[in-house]
């Protein structure tokens, strides 16, 4: 029986570094796509921020000596 934990833990192990070694490929081949200076198409996005309604203050705190 401690033939087959070994030999599970060394199958997951293979697997988790294969895995691993492949998301951080992917991602180097990404992030060197395109050329020095040039710029990749991009998605324009939209981000809405709402203002503070219980938690803050509506204005920034003044410092009084």
């Amino acid at each position: 029986m401690n033939a087959l934990n070994v030999l599970y833990r060394d199958v997951s192990c293979a697997a988790a570094s294969i895995v691993i070694t492949a998301v951080l490929g992917l991602s180097f081949v990404q992030s060197t796509a395109v050329a020095p200076g040039a710029r990749a198409a991009s998605i324009p996005t939209v981000s809405l921020q709402m203002a503070p309604v219980w938690f803050g203050q509506p204005q920034p705190a003044v410092l009084v000596d």
